[in-house]
């Protein structure tokens, strides 16, 4: 083995700036940006809502929802488009 064969750190950090550097026009072009995923804490602050309701929510399949173990996880453009319909806003009750 001669001192030409050995890779550090910096060879290993430099390698991988540039592949990101190479990579990033490729994805930003097809539009394969990472979805952004929320947890139920950060979707209840963000709607100023309580545990049971983000659960009514979930059940009455007005928000979608990923489950990974034990924790739910919600696309932030879900939210959004729940948000946009007045339709979806609220479960309409039986009377």
């Amino acid at each position: 083995m001669t001192p030409d064969d050995i890779v550090t750190k910096k060879d290993l950090d430099q390698l991988k700036q540039e592949l990101f550097d190479f990579l990033r026009p490729i994805v930003d072009a097809q539009g394969l940006q990472q979805q952004k995923w929320l947890r139920s804490k950060d979707v209840r602050k963000l709607l100023n809502i309580s545990a049971g309701t983000l659960q009514n929510l979930r059940v009455n399949g007005m928000l979608g929802y990923r489950k990974a173990g034990s924790i739910f996880f919600y696309k932030a453009e879900d939210i959004d488009k729940m948000l946009a319909d007045p339709e979806k806003k609220s479960p309409k009750r039986k009377l």
